[in-house]
């Protein structure tokens, strides 16, 4: 879209540039705004539908609020593109997601119009009701603004911080984006309830009531259309809920009409003296057809063509990692009725969309609430099932004490699939999952494996399968898998004993992950230097393979450990076991390669790894240095 005409978009810097313009111009300014982000995103891929839902509402707030002085905070933040197009970030708005680029995410350091970062949901409220304490305690002056979803609204954390606001009645905007769907269909009462509001009379309403035409209404609801209209309790019906928290409730208006939006938020600006809500009807893909048409609504794209809508795809021969995970899992439940599949609101992401169009009954979505997820799923292995619980590494952490107190304690055998190991890639440091290993193989009983090829991800959710004793984890990244010939049907490991893959006299290398392909090419770039290297790959973190341990240390000068995680996990553990077993006392080269201690930018995993000293050319020069030689030409 390189003839795209935006001459409102043209005038507008910064937020404090719409104050200047009329209504009708506003109109204007949210077509212009949709089109330049539908072609920034087909250039950037990212979050298109999120971003088209709110476009209409990103220019109301911004119209009528005080920003950066008022706190906007959108949560979860994947619908932020408009925003950032409107905060001074336009010039740079074709660089989200990208090495060096804009995050797609609100992010702290990259503007003062992002006054709180987010990328994991539900956090919004929360951090309006602190900014707005704030502001009344005598730190930084403003309202407090929280932009969330109905998806969203399903987690507890959303509902504690609604009952403390209520209780502490400070002037706070929870403005509700309602748009019945958030990842995946929301699920739950609060979406049942929420969507009961679409059929009810009152939505329309509501939306003249916002005009003025109090008279269109049925004489039973003119009262509480008045009382709606005066930011006082609302309309009963639909306010109930949020009013018992101790919420003002306006709604349910049309989120995409601006001459509803703009006097509703003025009125409440003017006159809200406590905590607000009002509940805003969107679409998301809103704008752009194919978004629309699609099934999730334009939720996560690659770049694509914006006449089309059609997607650029990267070719690769290999299968992604959740999808072996996904089809290995549909085979083993076609053979074990007992199997079941619990998400978080993430089916197509970990691929339970497939086990759920085969096993409906089998598969349960409980919405964006990971807490919930463990503890249900700890209840049905109680029960005699054999769950996986399917949720991305980064955000099992949101289920760290249910993990520990209702699964690990218990020694209850949950099976949990842990996608998106090690560094992602676009997303950036808030969906990597650096953490995982540390946090589960600290916890007595559990075992904790990682696969480090496809084939291996086959083999180890037939191990999770087999596996009754306690808690077991199996960790593998996003991505396309290394392209290695896969098994006919997966085959129970060995619980902790790993394998040797090349032997060789001088140093071992013991790789848990998916590093170990790169961990091969090092050692066939350290043989041409005469360095003779055995390459292991430890399945298992948890328990750890003593035998094979001390059998690398005994027999080698140096061993190294590799791993996509932080520090603490799996290196730390062989550290434990050389150490209890006296063999740096021997004199053992001992070192260990381990994710950064820093949070690591966004940039293609290639080069994220980079950062993190993982190439194998890295892996090289780790363990020349090490030995203290560069031997070349010679075997040594």
């Amino acid at each position: 879209m390189k003839d795209l005409k935006t001459p409102l978009l043209d005038r507008v810097t910064l937020p404090a540039d719409l104050k200047g313009l009329s209504d009708r111009e506003l109109h204007q300014l949210a077509d212009e705004l949709r089109a330049e982000t539908i072609s920034a995103v087909s250039v950037t891929g990212g979050h298109l539908g999120a971003g088209l839902g709110v476009v209409e509402l990103t220019v109301a707030i911004h119209a009528v609020f005080d920003t950066p002085r008022d706190k906007l905070i959108w949560d979860v933040g994947h619908q932020c593109y408009p925003h950032k197009i409107l905060t001074g970030r336009r010039d740079r708005i074709r660089t989200l997601r990208m090495e060096g680029g804009l995050s797609g995410f609100t992010k702290r350091s990259e503007s003062p119009y992002d006054p709180f970062g987010a990328a994991h949901s539900s956090t919004s409220i929360s951090a309006a009701l602190g900014f707005a304490m704030a502001a009344e305690l005598g730190g930084d002056p403003g309202d407090a603004i929280a932009v969330i979803g109905d998806g969203a609204m399903s987690a507890g954390m959303a509902f504690e911080a609604m009952n403390n606001a209520g209780h502490l009645g400070q002037r706070l905007f929870v403005i509700l984006n309602d748009n019945e769907m958030s990842i995946a269909p929301p699920v739950g009462a609060l979406s049942a309830y929420l969507s009961k509001l679409y059929a009810e009379p009152p939505m329309q309403d509501l939306k003249q009531v916002a005009k003025g035409f109090l008279g269109l209404l049925p004489p039973p609801l003119q009262e509480g259309a008045k009382r709606a209209k005066d930011m006082l309790k609302g309309l009963a019906i639909g306010g109930t809920l949020f009013e018992a928290l101790g919420f003002s409730y306006v709604g349910p208006i049309d989120g995409h009409d601006l001459d509803t939006l703009l006097p509703v938020l003025r009125t409440v600006k003017a006159r809200a003296t406590g905590p607000m809500l009002i509940h805003v009807l969107t679409k998301k893909g809103k704008g752009y057809a194919p978004a629309e048409a699609a099934r999730d609504k334009g939720h996560a794209t690659g770049k694509f063509d914006v006449l089309t809508g059609v997607q650029a795809k990267a070719v690769s021969n290999a299968p992604s990692y959740t999808k072996v995970f996904a089809q290995s899992l549909v085979a083993e439940a076609e053979r074990d009725e007992k199997i079941v599949a619990v998400t978080a609101a993430m089916p197509d992401g970990t691929g339970l969309n497939l086990f759920q169009d085969r096993f409906p009954k089998r598969c349960f979505d409980v919405g964006i609430a990971e807490q919930h997820a463990v503890t249900f799923s700890a209840a049905l292995a109680a029960g005699g099932m054999k769950p996986f619980c399917a949720i991305y590494s980064t955000f099992l952490q949101r289920g760290y004490d249910q993990v520990v107190h209702d699964v690990a304690i218990q020694r209850l055998a949950v099976r949990f699939a842990v996608d998106r190991a090690g560094l992602v890639g676009a997303d950036g440091a808030t969906h990597a999952g650096a953490f995982d290993v540390a946090f589960l193989a600290n916890l007595p009983g559990f075992v904790v494996m990682a696969a480090a090829d496809e084939a291996e991800l086959v083999h180890m959710v037939a191990t999770a399968v087999a596996h009754d004793a306690g808690p077991i984890a199996f960790r593998f990244p996003r991505g396309d898998g290394v392209g290695v010939e896969m098994p006919a049907r997966g085959v129970p490991l060995e619980i902790g004993k790993g394998r040797v893959l090349r032997e060789g006299g001088r140093v071992a290398i013991l790789s848990f992950g998916t590093r170990l392909a790169e961990v091969l090419k090092a050692a066939e770039a350290l043989e041409a230097r005469g360095v003779s290297v055995t390459v292991a790959d430890a399945r298992f973190a948890k328990p750890l393979d003593r035998d094979l341990i001390l059998q690398l240390a005994s027999q080698h000068e140096a061993l190294i450990t590799v791993e996509e995680g932080a520090i603490g996990g799996f290196g730390s553990h062989v550290a434990q076991l050389l150490a209890d077993a006296g063999v740096f006392d021997r004199g053992l080269k001992y070192r260990s390669m381990v994710l950064p201690d820093i949070f690591i930018d966004q940039a293609s995993p290639e080069a994220m790894y980079r950062v993190a000293g993982m190439e194998a050319t890295q892996i090289e020069t780790k363990v020349l240095d090490v030995l203290g030689v560069a031997v070349v030409g010679k075997r040594a």
